[in-house]
């Protein structure tokens, strides 16, 4: 599973920061999403909780 994330749509609200800090993160001013530190269900999870839709799971 892959994650996409479309800058424009997001107004960094944070849910995925805050529901899963391993997974999604700002390092050096960059967004980085790391599949690999939690369950599919868990990010997937996270990702339908992105309240404009800016994370996207893709199979």
């Amino acid at each position: 599973m892959e994650v996409k994330f479309d800058d424009g749509a997001c107004q960094q609200a944070g849910e995925c920061v805050k529901g899963l800090p391993e997974v999604f993160k700002v390092v050096d001013n960059s967004f980085v999403i790391d599949t690999s530190k939690a369950t599919e269900e868990a990010i997937r999870e996270t990702v339908a909780k992105c309240p404009h839709g800016a994370l996207k799971c893709v199979d």
